[in-house]
Formats: structure tokens, sequence, C-alpha cells
């Protein structure tokens, strides 16, 4: 794992952080700069060492939003799921990244520093950026990993940052989940890329810089696992049954298919 800004590719960097192996990226124009997500404390936002006219989260997890106080004289944009997150259970927040980090993580007095500063820029379906003449483009293609995912193009490099709807290095996450529309939101992200045709590359929330073959494999992946939800909950299977089939192996999904059948369910 590197440590500092990466180039991706052009104007485009990230900073893979070794706490929780999350990932910032800067994409930089002419006098100004677009920061994508910033880590999960005011420390850490603050070991990036820079000064974005923009900032964005891709969603309202703690380790992609607990930094933003750091930038609170910028415009933040997320997409309205995820301040409505933060605005209104900022507590649930806060107590997700106590759990993660635990008693005896050494960052988690940082945690006491933390004020949730919530997006001041809401994005529905789409936006557009202009940052130093470069156009960025924000896409929400409904939900997946959280109810607010936000996906950022930047044509000119074919570099997409798509948060948590891409995992790498570590087990796909399904707490905030929609595991029924999550193949749905990666199938609109492959489409938006092949618009353009050539190699893509794809930064995802946590872990290495990936290519179109990953996320079209985890499309699958989250695709058989849809329909295996779909299969169970109409013949009445049990979760630990379906999740027992997984091709992402029964741990990680067991969630997910609980999710699963509360959306079937109407609950969820």
């Amino acid at each position: 794992m590197t440590a500092g800004w990466v180039e991706v590719g052009e104007g485009v960097s990230v900073w893979r952080h070794p706490v929780l192996d999350v990932n910032a990226t800067l994409i930089t124009g002419e006098g100004e700069s677009l920061l994508i997500d910033t880590l999960s404390t005011p420390r850490q936002a603050r070991r990036l060492g820079v000064t974005p006219s923009q900032v964005v989260n891709t969603h309202h997890h703690f380790d992609h939003c607990f930094g933003n106080q750091v930038y609170a004289g910028c415009r933040i944009w997320a997409h309205r799921e995820t301040e409505r997150v933060l605005v209104e259970r900022p507590g649930e927040v806060m107590a997700e990244a106590l759990r993660e980090f635990g008693e005896e993580h050494p960052e988690r007095g940082d945690l006491t520093e933390v004020q949730i500063v919530p997006p001041t820029d809401i994005v529905g379906d789409q936006a557009t950026l202009d940052v130093g003449g470069r156009r960025v483009e924000l896409r929400h293609v409904g939900p997946g990993h959280t109810a607010g995912d936000l996906i950022v193009i930047v044509p000119d490099a074919r570099v997409a940052i798509a948060g948590d709807l891409v995992e790498e290095g570590a087990p796909v996450q399904f707490s905030d989940a929609y595991p029924l529309d999550w193949p749905h939101a990666l199938a609109e992200l492959l489409h938006l890329m092949a618009q353009t045709g050539g190699a893509w590359r794809i930064v995802p929330g946590h872990g290495a810089v990936v290519d179109e073959a990953f996320v079209r494999r985890q499309h699958d992946e989250l695709a058989a696992l849809a329909w295996l939800i779909r299969e169970g909950h109409a013949a009445g299977f049990p979760p630990q049954e379906v999740a027992a089939r997984s091709p992402l192996g029964p741990g990680p999904s067991l969630e997910a298919v609980r999710r699963g059948y509360a959306q079937l369910d109407g609950r969820l």
C-alpha cells in the first residue's frame, strides 16, 4: 500500500489511507481542485495537505465524510439521501464509527473532535461541476451500498470514483445496502463508461484502483446473489440457507439476504 498522493489519471490522484484502507481522490484543474471523500476524522483530513475549492461525499458513512469540518468553507456536494442521514441521524453515524474503531483503536480519541458537517449542495440524479475548466459529472445511479451513493466521473481522464459501490480488498458491506438494486447501479456505471469507449480506471471506496473487468465481475456476483435472494424469498428459505449459496460467501451475504427479504416484504 502506498502513502501519499498517487496519480491514476491526468490531474486525478488518490491517497490510499492506511486506516480502513479508504481512498480520498483529488481532481485538479486550472487553479481549482475537487476532493472526493474526507476520511474518518479531521486529523486524517488534515494529513491530506490539500485546500480544495469543492468537496464531494460519495455517501454518508463516517470514513468518507467525518473530515468535512476541515473543509467547511468549501461547497460540499452529496446526494440528498446522504444529507438526510447526516442531518437526521448523526448519532447513528457516530455510533458506527465508534463500533468500527473499537475501544483500543489508536485513533478512536480523534472522533471526539468530529463535528458532523452535512453537505451544502444537494444532488438529485446528476450534476455537472466545473473544476478549473474541467468537466466533472456527479451521478446517482440508484441505491446500492447505501440509498445515496454518488459516482464521480472525470471524462477527460477516463477515471470514475465509485465510492463503496465498488469494493476491493475486503468483503462487500451490506449494513445499509439495497442488495436487489446494487447490481443495477453497477450496470449503470459500466454503461456510462462504455458510452465513451476506451479503458477506464475506477477508484473504489477502499483498496486498489481497478478496471472495468473487476467491476463487471463484482456486478455478476451481486446479480447472482440478488437472484438467490428473490428465489429464496419466494420459496420461504431461511436467510442462512440462501447466504450459504452466495458467491460472496455466507458471512458477508447473510446481512444482504436479510435486507433483500426486507425489500421484498416492503419493510425497506
